[in-house]
């Protein structure tokens, strides 16, 4: 009997495919959610140049309603081989998702997997708006009694408290918002394409909850993304080059989620255990990776998310976190160079993993210097986390 001693997924799959529609403000999609969800499939098999009935499984995240069953009958697929959904609200699973899909692939539960999200809110209603509920449960039973009914309220807590206990100024989150908005003008995809921010315009926006200005929030879009995944076998028979998994993790720390906002680590982003599992799948460290996509619902989850990625101390973050530092070509750390959920779509965070492709591939509108290792982290301060590593040919 054959004993296989290592259980990895870099360099084992590869993305050959992305694809993406229109992105929309909240409600205002032409199309209803299942056919954005095809859009953005066929999109991205023509990326490829893939005939869509070659797919045989599917992945998304956060109770993504596009069943895979009805895509793949829309799609004409052969046959269904998986069909995956990770657990968690929000975009905590947009690196979760991508590695099921990668695993399935690995275990040889199926050879052509497509991970993707949509969302059309005009149809299903607005995901940052809290509605009328007739029962509670859970950690809400805990907070809406109080008011604490929307996501800014909930999350600007946990930045407060990661602020005060390192020192992080305003500033810091501040860079982070003005970095997005700058790479989404060179971004015509961006739904702030030519809307530009500054420091003053940034210092003059209102509260939505202190610490988090307007800037400090992600936005609120109607789309769809997606991705193809096949085996490293498989990678050299497409249009272009490919992007490979390195690695991917998911998880979170002892009792993340412990209701009531008693957990053990509150200031914190949940990538703590999760990152040094990365790393060390991926077989490289902070220094390698020249570009991330870091999830934005507030910016002050990425001050926390990048800190426990160790590309800095958490009291050096007003040092490391500068406008110069974050801005590709050559910054210390380009950062969210298509505008993120910030400025370019908040696609519960799956548009960052096709940014994280086009940097691989050299084909950003704002390419980072060093491209050949790509980071995406995936929804901060939420359990379960997830993140994931890209990688061109040439470090593997």
């Amino acid at each position: 009997m054959t004993v296989r001693t290592e259980r990895t997924l870099r360099g084992r799959v590869a993305v050959i495919g992305i694809g993406e529609t229109d992105y929309y403000r909240h409600g205002a999609s032409p199309d209803p959610e299942f056919k954005l969800a095809l859009k953005a499939i066929l999109a991205a098999c023509a990326d490829a140049g893939l005939d869509p009935r070659e797919i045989d499984g599917f992945s998304s995240y956060s109770d993504d309603r596009s069943e895979a069953s009805r895509l793949a009958a829309a799609l004409g697929t052969h046959r269904l081989r998986t069909a995956t959904m990770q657990w968690g609200g929000g975009g905590g699973g947009c690196c979760a998702a991508v590695a099921n899909a990668a695993a399935s692939i690995v275990a040889g539960l199926a050879d052509c997997v497509v991970v993707f999200r949509s969302l059309a809110q005009g149809q299903y209603g607005r995901f940052g708006q809290a509605g009328a509920v007739d029962t509670i449960s859970g950690e809400k039973a805990y907070l809406m009694p109080y008011g604490v009914l929307a996501p800014p309220q909930r999350f600007a807590m946990r930045v407060r408290r990661y602020m005060h206990e390192h020192g992080v100024r305003q500033e810091a989150l501040r860079a982070i918002a003005l970095a997005s908005y700058h790479h989404a003008q060179a971004n015509p995809r961006a739904v702030m394409h030519g809307k530009p921010l500054d420091p003053d315009k940034y210092d003059a926006s209102r509260w939505i909850v202190e610490p988090l200005h307007l800037y400090d929030c992600c936005m609120e879009n109607d789309g769809a993304a997606a991705i193809v995944l096949v085996s490293e076998e498989r990678a050299s028979e497409f249009r272009h080059k490919p992007a490979y998994v390195l690695g991917a993790a998911v998880g979170s720390g002892f009792r993340a989620g412990a209701v009531a906002h008693n957990a053990p680590l509150y200031a914190g982003a949940s990538f703590a255990t999760v990152a040094p599992d990365l790393y060390r799948m991926a077989d490289v460290g902070p220094s390698d990776v020249g570009v991330v996509q870091c999830y934005e619902n507030f910016t002050g989850g990425v001050v926390m998310a990048l800190a426990e990625h160790g590309f800095f101390k958490p009291e050096e973050a007003n040092d490391f976190l500068t406008v110069e530092n974050l801005l590709a070509p050559s910054g210390r750390l380009p950062l969210n160079t298509s505008g993120g959920n910030l400025a370019e779509c908040y696609m519960h965070g799956f548009e960052l993993v096709l940014e994280a492709v086009r940097q691989v591939r050299g084909t950003s509108t704002s390419q980072a210097r060093r491209r050949d290792v790509a980071m995406v982290i995936g929804g901060p301060m939420v359990t379960p986390a997830s993140n994931l590593i890209l990688g061109s040919e040439a470090v593997l």
